[in-house]
């Protein structure tokens, strides 16, 4: 009987490591193939293979354009109530009469809220790289508003010439009258829509890492792995940037909106690290989107507008130095 069974036991384990080889071959076979696989996506571009790159892109665009097709079909309602509203509002552009003056104010104020918002994307879009309207648009924008409105005593300047030039009006006013909600109910438009559009220019890195997570779908790919490696690589590291970066990952990961919010209602230049994370770890584009616009156009916003008010208004300048002597 025990030599039964030792006889027995032998080619099971003789079956299991077979099972065992069989295994690593096939891993290693499927990790071949997915570095073939990558080879070729790197290799497919437009200097090296133009006609197949070429070809995939046409593919490509009838795929996407289809589906956009069938998601507005889907909407049509939205898209047909769209169309009538825009419709109306070329025939009462383009039409005479008394509501002219009305129409002429809504394009003027609708092209200079576009202004800020384009001002915005350029400030934020680039990775970091952006423009700084901020400084260069906004912040003297905001300082001569606040300048004007000590001179004046008011901040009802007369349109036109305000925006382009600000003129006091001919009553004027009391100079103590001027108050620092005054100024910032003034500038609260420009700035509002100035954060915005920071907030829009930062949807592509979130779009970016939502498409590559997408593309490679499996949880265990290599792409993952790397991307697990490399947190745990940056977790025994002691530099301040390294560990700043890392907790902003952590908190968008962990907290969700809040964690959002709180990284976008600061000054934070890190704050592409916490999309291309929520785009990486697919989070709903509303909850990335509306968090962002609520930090960088409302709270951020308020804190640089106010920043700006107190730095230009003498008075509270005089005040602060008393109150430190």
């Amino acid at each position: 009987m025990a030599a039964n069974g030792a006889s027995c036991e032998q080619p099971q384990k003789r079956g299991g490591a077979k099972d065992r080889h069989n295994g690593k071959s096939t891993d290693s076979s499927v990790r071949e193939r997915r570095q073939k696989e990558k080879e070729d996506r790197l290799s497919l571009v437009v200097w090296r293979r133009p006609v197949t790159t070429l070809h995939y892109f046409l593919l490509e665009t009838l795929v996407k354009l289809k589906e956009w097709t069938l998601k507005l079909w889907q909407r049509r309602g939205a898209v047909f109530l769209v169309l009538v509203l825009c419709s109306l509002f070329s025939i009462a552009y383009s039409t005479e009469g008394t509501h002219q003056q009305y129409v002429e104010y809504l394009e003027k104020k609708f092209l200079w809220c576009a202004y800020w918002v384009g001002l915005g994307i350029l400030s934020s879009v680039g990775l970091g790289t952006g423009l700084h309207t901020f400084l260069l648009y906004l912040g003297p924008h905001i300082a001569s508003v606040t300048l004007a409105a000590y001179e004046c005593g008011s901040t009802d300047f007369p349109e036109p010439p305000y925006p382009d030039q600000i003129v006091c009006p001919h009553g004027g006013g009391l100079e103590g009258n001027i108050s620092l909600f005054s100024i910032m109910s003034k500038v609260r438009l420009e700035a509002c829509m100035w954060g915005a559009g920071t907030a829009i220019g930062e949807l592509p890195p979130y779009f970016m890492a939502r498409a590559a997570r997408q593309s490679g779908a499996d949880p265990d790919d290599e792409d993952y792995e790397e991307f697990e490696e490399m947190l745990e690589q940056a977790e025994g590291a002691q530099d301040f940037v390294t560990r700043a970066k890392l907790g902003v990952q952590h908190m968008v990961q962990r907290v969700g909106f809040f964690g959002i919010l709180a990284c976008a209602s600061i000054p934070n230049p890190l704050f592409d690290l916490a999309g291309i994370t929520c785009g990486h770890f697919l989070v709903p584009f509303w909850t990335f989107f509306g968090a962002t616009l609520i930090g960088k156009a409302i709270i951020k916003m308020h804190i640089q507008k106010l920043f700006v008010i107190i730095t230009f208004s003498k008075h509270i300048v005089e005040q602060m130095v008393l109150l430190i002597g």
